[in-house]
């Protein structure tokens, strides 16, 4: 059938068809400007953070504003680019709360830190409340804007007409966020302070996309590098910043990270005298907080979780508060296949092992590894690993960690590993009972089951497996090897953390006896080792028969 439209018709069809593509493209555009109002109504400039004065008014805040001081020494200098990682639940978000409530324009902070370390600086006066903050969660701009090209575009339009808003006699140049900030700057003399939180979102959602990738960061660079209008940049995040081959992308920031935190060390998380003071105040067993908490190493410093350390001092109750805080799924794969030897690597640190790693060929993301070191060095960003930066090893800082560890390896299917911890709770019984079968018998099981990744040549083999049997004893005692004690050294020393667990020595034979081994600890004196402490103390002697592969053990009470 044939349709034939007049002039006058065909004008009305020609315009029907214009007004619906108008209509069509007027649609796109409110669509596109609903999406970049999500990122466009959030508040970027000098916007208020309640975080610092509620963990103020909580009665658990450590003074940590010093780390004010040293980030004044830093503004308008050439090391005025800072980018600091570190794990999850290790008070990053504070941090920020803090350095935004002291610059942010518009706002008085000094009643705020009265009475804090910061107030009594001389520079304390200077910059307080004198600079533009702008503050950026990328994770939360990501969350709204799936694309990153699209959520830097949104990102801009956000700040510009924030920026325009909040000075509506100014007019203002057209263009870029980078032409925008350097024409307000060269208007006002003000310059302004960048806070970038979860700078590294993109590498973590989308790890895949390496051109995505590399478009963030050259707006990164575009908006930071050489800029005037910049007095201080501060990005915080849980990876370093992201490496193609040997060079960073953005090479003007100083990287403050888990591998080496100098100079920030001591602001990393809470000291060894900090958690003293918290747990002194607040009546808790600073020992047992010690095993469960301590173990990170920082440039020397040993340094404690916050969040763990306060969980467990608010409700007096020792548990795993780190609890999967950053998801291990990209590894799942290498572990499950022992790709570059991560099974045994891991078997060794749930030991009490420390491994070498080279820290320094890892590429800053979730998804590029090429060796057992670019594992590992990722562990230590995520916080599952701690660095000794002095002999370049890891090693698994605490107890709440080998909880994270032991519930990575029952999920993974690690069948004989994880009965040889979930035996560790009836073998420690079994020893405090003294009963040296039972013992024996649960150090066979261990044995038997990861007999293909521990095999016994020698005494120091025997101790790697009793190590890993003797697992949960950690949340309670101190072990340690070979430790000094009497006329010799005492192959595992438990050393309680309470009082209310007994000490123990366990000496260890090899095609020999349990009864020689007893001897051995009471001719050369160890118990001797446990100078400061007065009670009972469990002499425990273990041989392995390499004929009938069987263990025998001795146990005996003694008194100090």
């Amino acid at each position: 059938m044939q349709i034939f439209l007049s002039c006058n018709t065909w004008q009305q069809y020609m315009l029907c068809r214009v007004c619906f593509a108008l209509a069509k493209r007027a649609a796109w555009c409110y669509i596109n400007d609903i999406l970049q109002g999500f990122v466009m109504s959030m508040e970027f400039i000098n916007t208020p953070h309640s975080e610092l004065r509620y963990v103020l008014n909580g009665g658990l805040y450590v003074d940590k504003t010093m780390m004010l001081d040293w980030l004044n020494s830093c503004i308008n200098t050439d090391g005025r680019f800072i980018c600091v990682t570190r794990p999850r639940r290790f008070g990053k978000t504070l941090a920020v709360s803090m350095i935004a409530e002291y610059y942010r324009r518009g706002y008085d902070a000094r009643d705020l830190f009265t009475g804090l370390a910061i107030s009594s600086c001389g520079s304390f006066e200077v910059h307080r409340n004198r600079y533009n903050v702008i503050h950026v969660n990328m994770l939360d701009c990501l969350y709204d804007h799936h694309d990153p090209a699209e959520m830097m575009q949104a990102l801009s339009c956000g700040i510009i007409n924030e920026l325009r808003k909040m000075n509506p006699d100014m007019t203002l140049a057209d263009g870029s966020l980078r032409i925008v900030l350097q024409d307000y700057y060269d208007k006002t003399g003000i310059s302004f302070i960048f806070l970038i939180d979860e700078w590294d979102s993109v590498f973590r959602v989308k790890g895949y996309d390496s051109d995505a990738q590399k478009v963030y960061l050259d707006y990164l660079r575009d908006l930071f590098k050489g800029r005037s209008y910049i007095a201080l940049a501060y990005m915080t995040g849980i990876l370093p910043i992201k490496k193609y081959g040997e060079h960073s992308a953005l090479n003007m920031f100083k990287e403050i990270s888990m591998t080496n935190a100098s100079p920030l060390q001591e602001f990393t998380g809470f000291t060894e005298k900090e958690v003293r003071v918290l747990c002194r105040k607040h009546k808790v067993n600073f020992s047992k907080v010690k095993a469960w908490y301590n173990g990170y190493n920082v440039n020397g410093m040993a340094i404690y979780n916050p969040k763990s350390v306060t969980e467990c001092i608010k409700s007096n109750w020792f548990d795993d508060y780190w609890s999967q805080t950053e998801s291990t799924e990209a590894l799942k794969v290498y572990i499950e296949n022992n790709i570059f030897g991560i099974y045994d690597a891991i078997l060794q640190l749930l030991e009490g092992e420390s491994l070498p790693v080279n820290t320094r060929t890892f590429s800053n993301d979730m998804v590029t590894f090429g060796s057992l070191d670019h594992i590992l060095t990722l562990l230590i960003h995520l916080g599952y690993l701690t660095y000794n930066y002095k002999d370049k090893t890891v090693r698994i800082p605490n107890y709440e960690i080998r909880q994270e560890f032991a519930a990575t390896v029952d999920d993974m299917g690690w069948k004989n590993v994880a009965s040889a911890l979930s035996n560790s709770e009836d073998l420690l019984k079994a020893t405090y009972e003294c009963n040296g079968e039972a013992v024996a018998k649960y150090i066979d099981e261990a044995h038997r089951e990861n007999a293909s990744i521990l095999q016994y040549n020698d005494e120091n083999s025997l101790s790697t497996v009793i190590t890993l049997a003797y697992y949960v004893a950690r949340k309670d005692y101190k072990l340690v090897r070979e430790m000094p004690a009497g006329n010799g050294f005492a192959d595992i020393a438990f050393v309680p953390l309470k009082g209310t667990v007994p000490a123990m020595l366990v000496e260890l034979k090899y095609d020999d006896s349990a009864d020689t081994a007893i001897k051995q600890i009471k001719e050369k004196h160890y118990p001797d080792c446990f100078k400061e402490y007065s009670g009972q103390i469990l002499l425990v002697g273990i041989n392995y028969d390499t004929r009938t592969k069987c263990h025998s053990c001795i146990i005996e009470k003694t008194s100090k």
